[in-house]
């Protein structure tokens, strides 16, 4: 089975911790045996223009492929254009969060743009023959533009060979932080206000010293292969955020074993229910202090890698492809057994550059090195 899987967010070498999630769903799907190619809209570096004939650009790539469902990876002005105007492969869309919820807490102009987005979403969950959802709360937000029969849940999965339990004095240690501190890591969203980083540092100054010093720490720009490091130093994670749709860095955590505090946002309520040791808090800064402060007096991480085993990205990934054969099987499409081991490399098509480069999608590592470049036609545009 061939998935041509259409994104704007990706590692790169500008930016290697952006859509490192997406990354990770796309080596799922590869390591299951379908044959996935990336569609790269580097919205972030090319500002508004990258969807400038980005239909140009998928129907290009649709030729050269052939893929059986073309997977958008994100709501939006991009996921609008290609479900409105893409029929000739299935086409499914996943739906994140911010992309149906919109940015609440930003300026007036981002503000506006996001509820563009949101309608653009809408109208992408109408016309797409399937709709992916990381958490159920999202389906509130569609606005009833989707058949509960074409929609699926399914969360983003988690590589538990990398986010597993280490030595957390010796993570500490690593990192150069204090021994004798309780220290709290605070999922910051590289300084998104959806976060509400004063929340979080309100709730921490109001914290019972008890003889223990407390330290807060930021994950931000923090290279994916050093996040677990992060996870076993911390003895808490700390979530405030507005809205979330399913946080990937709650689920990291519990792979870790390592207490969360958060207000009640997203999937987190449902990630965490029944687990001794983490809490849900009204967004108040005194709530969520008393809440930190259980964690501390509990002093010992938690037992909890079996609940997370059904979050694997393997996991995730056969959910996808049974939603992709079921999708496929309903508009009648041919063609979707029996394609076995990839035959062409994992590439990397991105759609705002004169030059296509391919790369082999391996773990999530800092920078990605070309491997070849082909010259394309004209150039892309996108926002």
């Amino acid at each position: 089975m061939r998935i041509l899987a259409i994104t704007n967010m990706f590692p790169s070498a500008a930016f290697p911790t952006q859509g490192v999630f997406v990354q990770q769903q796309i080596n799922g799907l590869q390591a299951i045996g379908l044959d996935v190619r990336v569609l790269f809209v580097d919205r972030r570096q090319a500002g508004p223009t990258a969807y400038y004939r980005l239909r140009t650009k998928v129907r290009s790539a649709v030729n050269e492929f052939e893929p059986d469902t073309l997977h958008v990876m994100y709501g939006g002005v991009m996921a609008d254009q290609i479900a409105r105007h893409h029929h000739l492969r299935p086409v499914v869309v996943t739906f994140h969060g911010s992309d149906l919820l919109g940015e609440n807490l930003s300026g007036w102009a981002r503000k506006i743009i996001s509820r563009y987005g949101v309608r653009c979403s809408q109208r992408a969950a109408s016309a797409a023959d399937g709709v992916v959802l990381v958490a159920r709360h999202l389906a509130r937000a569609l606005n009833g533009a989707a058949a509960g029969d074409k929609v699926r849940v399914i969360p983003c999965g988690i590589d538990l060979e990398r986010f597993r339990p280490l030595d957390p004095p010796g993570c500490r240690q690593r990192l150069g932080w204090n021994s004798r501190s309780f220290h709290v890591l605070f999922a910051s969203g590289n300084g998104d206000p959806v976060k509400r980083p004063w929340l979080a540092e309100a709730a921490v100054a109001q914290m019972c010293n008890a003889g223990q010093p407390v330290e807060m720490h930021r994950l931000t720009a923090v290279p994916n292969e050093e996040v677990p490091v992060w996870l076993n130093a911390s003895d808490v994670l700390l979530l405030t955020s507005l809205h979330e749709g399913s946080p990937t860095v709650v689920k990291e955590a519990l792979a870790c074993n390592l207490p969360v505090v958060s207000v009640d946002v997203g999937d987190v309520g449902e990630r965490i229910e029944g687990m001794e040791g983490c809490y849900l808090a009204p967004p108040e800064p005194a709530e969520l202090a008393e809440k930190l402060c259980l964690v501390r007096q509990r002093g010992r991480r938690l037992n909890c890698r079996m609940r997370v085993k059904e979050l694997s990205i393997l996991n995730t990934a056969h959910k996808l492809k049974q939603f992709y054969e079921a999708i496929t099987r309903r508009l009648g499409t041919t063609g979707l057994a029996g394609w076995g081991t990839p035959s062409y490399p994992l590439a990397v098509f991105p759609a705002n550059r004169e030059t296509v480069v391919a790369r082999k999608v391996t773990k999530p590592k800092r920078r990605a090195e070309p491997i070849f470049g082909v010259a394309r036609p004209g150039p892309g545009s996108g926002t």
